[in-house]
């Protein structure tokens, strides 16, 4: 069997994919690591964001000299305080949006049905109608068919919908436990992972653990200020003009900015549709504020924040987006960046090292007396 490079590197492939395989095939085995896993999945990801959001306020007040567990009481109690004053002063606004939504959903509906009315009237829909290029009663009658069977659907999986709602009441009662264990305990875990390393690689593994905590603490602190700036910079300009539900939109607006680059794309969504309700000139002030926002946001905060820190070409994340996008659906779209911040520090450090004992290794051959081709050096050749 050949033995050069190639053929070692083609032995590993086969070998990964063979061990790939054998595993799809006993996946029974796996099963309950894949069911335990994403149970506990989603409260480590919250607890691990508000980790990272909490840390340097613990790290103050113990700086300060107030012990840690009692740093992260107050904090805890700080946080509830916080929450209180918002369900207090936003909590009532809130409603009334939501239920105004509500009981206004019967008239947009109508409003929708006299706005395609009055495009169907319209010369140039004529023209197609009549060439039966576009056929609205067609079009209506598909729809009025498939909504049984939308309602049916919904009720054949009311069981699941209630259980999503369980596992949701258990994240949000587990993540307080857990993020307090990770605030208590969390600086111990980079020790601890050092210590499997051996002596000589634990300065390279310590520093590749601080990078990887800068990446991590970098994109989630800057996401949510980002996020928190749009909201309120919407929130400003829709009370502005006067657009309905302002506080429920900016809100949507600030929860999908957390997914780059398409989260504002979804997020104007909702206000152009109210807008487009309301009158054409309200559309028009909607789209001013959008683009004064993202101009602010594109400009000024997020190059601030973001850009200096991750080093990230657009483009870059334009392809992740698109590629999570299509394999992991929105919580794809939400890991995609983060998860390439701290590959992207991964295989940064690894190439380093790599080059690093190369380079270790070719100085030891020139000590010994030997170039990097294998023959004797010029000082050997001459005596």
């Amino acid at each position: 069997m050949p033995i050069t490079k190639a053929f070692r590197w083609g032995y590993g492939l086969l070998l990964i994919f063979l061990i790939i395989f054998v595993g799809m095939k006993i996946n029974f085995v796996f099963r309950p690591v894949g069911l335990l896993v994403q149970t506990l999945f989603f409260p480590f990801l919250i607890a691990g964001v508000l980790y990272y959001l909490f840390r340097p306020l613990v790290n103050y007040l113990q700086l300060k000299r107030v012990p840690r567990v009692l740093s992260i009481l107050l904090i805890y109690l700080l946080a509830t305080a916080l929450i209180a004053l918002l369900v207090y002063f936003v909590g009532p606004i809130l409603q009334r949006q939501i239920n105004s939504l509500i009981e206004s959903t019967p008239v947009f509906i109508e409003s929708v049905q006299e706005k395609m009315t009055d495009l169907q009237d319209n010369e140039w829909i004529q023209r197609l109608y009549e060439n039966n290029r576009l056929n609205f009663e067609k079009g209506t009658d598909s729809i009025s068919k498939k909504v049984p069977s939308g309602l049916a659907f919904i009720g054949s999986n009311i069981m699941d919908f209630i259980g999503f709602l369980t596992r949701m009441v258990t994240v949000l009662v587990t993540v307080p436990f857990i993020l307090f264990y990770m605030l208590k305990e969390g600086e111990k875990a980079p020790r601890q992972i050092l210590r499997l390393l051996p002596a000589m690689q634990q300065k390279n593994g310590r520093r590749i653990l601080t990078d990887l905590d800068e990446a991590l603490s970098s994109y989630i602190h800057g996401q949510i200020f980002v996020s928190f700036c749009l909201g309120t910079l919407l929130f400003i300009g829709y009370l502005i003009i006067g657009l309905d539900y302002s506080l429920l939109v900016a809100i949507v607006a600030m929860l999908t900015n957390v997914i780059p680059f398409l989260g504002p794309i979804i997020a104007s969504i909702p206000a152009l549709v109210i807008a487009i309700l309301d009158s054409p000139m309200m559309v028009i002030k909607v789209l001013i504020v959008m683009v004064v926002v993202q101009q602010i946001e594109g400009h000024i905060i997020s190059p601030q924040v973001m850009g200096r820190k991750l080093e990230i070409h657009p483009l870059t994340i334009i392809s992740l987006l698109l590629a999570a996008g299509s394999m992991g659906g929105v919580l794809g779209l939400i890991l995609a960046v983060p998860v390439y911040a701290v590959l992207k520090v991964i295989v940064h450090h690894s190439y380093r090292l790599w080059r690093l004992r190369k380079e270790l290794s070719i100085e030891e051959k020139m000590i010994k007396g030997e170039n990097t081709n294998g023959e004797k050096s010029y000082d050997d050749a001459i005596f």
